[in-house]
């Protein structure tokens, strides 16, 4: 039962920090139509500005600036690049996802030199620091990771319902050409949903890394490929979607690597790929995903 338990609790703890990066996939594909591919080499941008910085700054100073830093070059990139390939139509859309793919070769590249073959710490307080209740022991960093994201996520959602930025994007998700007649700003819109999209990758880095993961390598950011099912199992255009798909999938991993020795006969290292076993799964009797709605198609 404690087993059980302690991976239950490291499943939601994964799941919340997947959500973080999942929302970010569904905010760029909602505002551009664009699967962000780069979204990986951004986790690994913020998390290393983080462990850079925090011996200067402290967690707090390294961890907010890390977060405005790679929202920025989020922005930047959709501004200067992946704008200036095409317009607002589906096939601008297409043309831009291969574009994400080149700038993620790129950044990753650039960073993995950096990183070299070490093992990064980005300074969080709550080091290998472990809380007992009972006989369940849990890190510190997961509770830290489960309520952040809560309140995180809690305050996307509000943004998306409550503010007129989230109004525009909903609009803009709806019909594109009607919310331009409309008097959106659809250039601010998306630039905008790429600076969450990166501000939310860069505080996931932070409790992706922690303990007990060994620290920042320069593989980190393909962590980020795990929230990718999580998005298209929720339905890729829903932000409650993607907060399932995310809870799902990382339950389903850390339940999935804490019961390793009974799934042998699935083989060794089945967890890696039981994400993605699942969206499968899923997607066979939903193809649209969870949350994901039908599409009307005009003729």
């Amino acid at each position: 039962m404690t087993t059980f338990v302690d991976n239950i609790l490291n499943g939601l703890a994964l799941g919340s920090v997947y959500a973080l990066v999942a929302l970010g996939f569904v905010i760029i594909f909602k505002a551009s139509g664009v699967l962000n591919f780069a979204h990986g080499s951004l986790l690994l941008l913020g998390g290393y500005l983080t462990a850079v910085l925090h011996d200067d700054l402290g967690f707090a100073g390294a961890l907010a600036l890390a977060i405005l830093a790679t929202a920025t070059v989020a922005g930047l990139l959709d501004r200067f690049v992946l704008q200036r390939t095409g317009g607002q139509d589906a096939h601008a859309a297409h043309v831009q996802t291969i574009v994400t793919i080149g700038i993620d070769i790129v950044l990753v590249t650039d960073l993995a030199r950096r990183i070299g073959g070490d093992l990064l710490s980005t300074g969080d307080p709550w080091g290998d620091s472990v809380t007992s209740v009972g006989s369940f022991t849990v890190a510190d960093s997961r509770i830290a990771a489960i309520v952040v994201s809560a309140v995180v996520i809690a305050g996307v959602f509000a943004l998306f319902r409550y503010s007129s930025w989230g109004l525009s994007l909903r609009a803009a998700a709806e019909d594109v050409e009607a919310a331009a007649l409309m008097g959106v700003r659809l250039t601010r819109v998306r630039t905008l949903a790429w600076c969450l999209a990166g501000g939310l990758a860069a505080l996931a880095a932070v409790f992706l890394v922690a303990f007990p993961a060994p620290g920042l390598e320069r593989t980190t950011g393909q962590i980020a490929l795990k929230a990718f099912p999580a998005a298209i199992l929720g339905g890729l255009a829903s932000p409650p979607g993607a907060l399932a798909g995310s809870l799902l999938i990382g339950l389903t991993e850390a339940l999935v690597a804490g019961y390793q020795s009974e799934l042998h006969v699935l083989g060794e290292g089945f967890g890696d790929v039981a994400p993605y076993a699942v969206m499968v799964l899923v997607l066979l009797v939903r193809p649209t995903g969870l949350f994901g709605a039908k599409g009307a198609a005009r003729v």
